[in-house]
């Protein structure tokens, strides 16, 4: 029967497989969505861009928003190994203003975690300013966590806000600068130095110039819809010129020279440190730039420079004030100021940047409200060398394996102390296993060891950390396996990784009983509510032997039902797996639906009558490491000739009826409780022990000669 069972799962493992359907794109999900939900005020979708899979939000004609799917950019997989789909929009101003799930193949979703649930959380994340995720590295929210579903949040989390940065940069929204292209960096191109006017200057965009008048701020303020700013608008004619602000990067020799004369540009190279550039802003009308807070604070609080995701603000040692400006045809400026942008800001001459204004306006007596502008920068082309050749596959393939090789680092960095505590256990464990003879001489002494060990599994592994293992990773191994194996997804779970990596190894040495009596958290909560029957006086039922070996192979054709449909659509099987009560018992704490804790109580309650009865008769994953259990290297459980021949104390207490009545012990069976080590050394119980105390206190009132003979004889024994 075994051998059947095994050719058969080979055979559906190498079966031919189709290949699935071409992987969904934002077209495939635009139709069914409601525009309204991804920006206020919404009637409908634009054409998906040629250039980039996006598509405008559009309200009454007008784009308010873009919409993206979050895995036409970021390739983060789910516990499940498949993308979660989710379709996000994003504001000019770089903020998510509707995001929905719209896709998923995460089994404790699946049939676990309400999906409402997930689905609400995902939403929450409109209104998350990805200006700040990019300046923040993309962690400059709060992640909220739904138990049960760690990996599975997380994933969504990485996928929306890395997409929505990457959607950001590539649109050039809220000032965000696209990502360097590959190649080496752009550079300056020393060989132009040559000094020009200020018309050539201004004409070329080495001057930018940013303008408001007095019409244009009140305005602005006005479209707040803030009474107050409202009721206090800046007086003066609607033409009066409010601000005229113009930036010129003078750290460029060619600049610098032509703006500030060859004496000031001296001084200014000599101010300026190894990696330190120099802008030089320039200011006229009844609004400054500078303000007086930089005089009481020493900071410039009414303008940054924004780069990137950089923001660098000024300070009053990094500000020099300029007597006029050199270059022939400059118009008058009131205020004329230079300031250093220090090395460690990361600037890059070569890339746009911006000048940020704030605008401010009193509407009480201490109260004020805010507006910004931007005046946008970029170096002319003349001033910099050739372009670098554009990104290829592979080096977005490789920025993008960084991307999840940094997803699952950070989560095993959050979980260093559950991590350790499982290497702990580990280490104890396989101590016992080595030391086995040791650990089982004192029987009251191990069996508190073993309830013990079994309460830190239920409590720890289980119902804390929520690491149980389940036949649907197994599935999800396979899956992988067809389509491309990739470590991304099992890695996400490390003390589920960790614990895969243990039963392989302790499959070599002691077949599956390492896992399924020591560390399965479900395993652990039949035995110690068993043994609590026990206490209770709970009657024990055994089942005859006949009966018992044509029940245990249930569990292995359940296993295979699995596995086959697997290969067909593996959400069917997931959901088939529900005969697994780990969900309900061990994960969700029995928080579920009434038929699925109805039947993980049901099959608790028969485990008081005929201990761990899911083990023995029904558990898929039991069965999956059963099949291999006989490539095991070594046999570690002692026996004696006389065991099944005729002693049956072992057979008889087993606690699974591993032990065949002629005495050897199935290693399918097998959960390496180490019950029949215990009897082998109990001087008690065991009748080859007991028998052999007999004759050592025969022996000792023997002749020594006789005694001798009989010490010899007892050591053959």
């Amino acid at each position: 029967m075994l051998r059947f069972l095994i050719t058969l799962a080979l055979v559906l493992l190498l079966a031919p497989i189709p290949r699935s359907a071409k992987a969904e794109t934002l077209a495939d999900f635009l139709p069914d969505l409601d525009p309204a939900a991804f920006a206020e005020g919404a009637d409908g979708f634009g054409a998906i861009r040629g250039d980039l899979p996006v598509a405008p939000v559009t309200a009454k004609g007008e784009t308010v928003a873009w919409a993206f799917l979050t895995s036409d950019f970021v390739g983060t997989t789910g516990y499940s190994g498949k993308p979660i789909h989710v379709v996000a929009a994003i504001s000019p101003e770089a903020v998510l203003t509707g995001v929905e799930l719209v896709k998923h193949s995460e089994p404790i979703v699946l049939i676990g975690i309400p999906d409402s649930k997930v689905r609400a959380l995902t939403e929450s994340y409109a209104g998350i300013d990805l200006k700040a995720e990019a300046a923040a590295g993309g962690s400059a929210h709060d992640l909220d966590i739904i138990s049960g579903a760690t990996v599975t949040i997380m994933v969504i989390d990485d996928s929306i806000i890395r997409a929505g940065i990457k959607v950001a940069r590539a649109l050039g929204l809220g000032g965000l600068a696209p990502e360097a292209q590959g190649g080496p960096a752009r550079a300056l191109d020393p060989a132009v130095t040559e000094t020009a006017d200020w018309a050539t200057l201004a004409g070329d965009g080495s001057i930018r110039r940013l303008a408001l008048d007095v019409g244009q701020i009140n305005a602005a303020f006005a479209a707040t819809g803030d009474a107050k700013a409202i009721a206090r608008p800046e007086p003066g004619a609607p033409e009066e010129v409010f601000i005229d602000m113009q930036a010129a990067l003078v750290s460029v020799p060619a600049i610098g020279r032509s703006l500030l004369g060859e004496a000031e540009y001296a001084n200014l190279t000599n101010w300026l440190g190894e990696g330190e550039h120099a802008v030089l802003i320039l200011g006229r009308g009844r609004y400054s730039f500078k303000g007086s807070g930089y005089v009481r604070g020493g900071i410039f609080d009414r303008i940054q420079l924004i780069q990137g995701d950089s923001a660098v603000r000024f300070f009053d040692k990094q500000h020099r004030r300029l007597g006029v400006v050199a270059a022939e045809g400059a118009p008058s400026f009131t205020e004329l100021d230079i300031f250093k942008i220090p090395a460690d800001a990361g600037f890059d001459p070569a890339e746009p940047f911006r000048i940020q204004l704030l605008a401010q306006r009193a509407i009480g007596a201490v109260e004020k409200t805010f507006l910004t502008f931007d005046l946008d920068y970029r170096l002319p082309e003349r001033f910099l060398l050739p372009a670098a050749a554009p990104a290829t596959e592979a080096s977005a393939a490789a920025e993008e394996a960084a991307a999840k090789t940094a997803l699952w680092q950070r989560i095993w960095r959050d979980r260093t102390v559950e991590i350790a505590a499982l290497g702990v256990m580990l280490f104890v464990l396989t101590a016992a296993f080595f030391f086995q003879v040791q650990a089982t001489r004192d029987a009251r002494a191990f069996l508190w060891f073993r309830m013990g060990f079994l309460t830190v599994t239920l409590v720890f592994i289980g119902w804390y950390a929520n690491a149980q293992l389940s036949v649907v990773n197994l599935m999800a191994l396979a899956g992988s396996l067809r389509d491309g194996f990739t470590w991304d997804a099992f890695l996400l779970d490390p003390l589920v990784f960790i614990q895969w990596f243990a039963v392989a190894a302790a499959m070599i040495f002691w077949g599956r009983g390492a896992y399924c009596g020591w560390l399965c958290p479900f395993g652990a909560l039949q035995e110690l509510t068993n043994r609590i029957a026990r206490v209770l006086g709970v009657p024990q039922w055994t089942l005859p032997w006949g009966l018992h070996e044509r029940l245990w192979p249930v569990k292995y054709v359940i296993f295979l039902v699995l596995f086959g449909v697997s290969l067909a659509s593996i959400p069917t099987a997931e959901k088939l797996a529900e005969v697994e009560p780990f969900k309900t018992a061990i994960i969700l704490k029995f928080v579920r639906d009434w038929p699925f804790v109805v039947f993980a109580a049901a099959l608790l309650i028969a485990g008081l009558f005929v201990e761990r009865f899911y083990c023995r008769y029904l558990c898929p994953l039991g069965a999956a490491l059963a099949i291999p259990a006989r490539i095991r290297m070594f046999d570690w459980l002692k026996r004696y000739k006389d065991c099944g021949h005729p002693c049956q104390t072992c057979a008889i207490e087993c606690p699974v009826q591993a032990i065949h009545p002629t005495g050897e012990i199935s290693p399918n069976e097998c959960v390496n409780c180490l019950h029949c080590q215990v009897l082998y050394q109990s001087d008690a119980k065991c009748p080859v022990v007991i028998r052999q105390l007999k004759r050592r206190a025969s022996v000792g009132k023997a002749p020594k000669m006789a005694r001798s003979r009989q010490d010899r004889e007892l050591a053959e024994t």
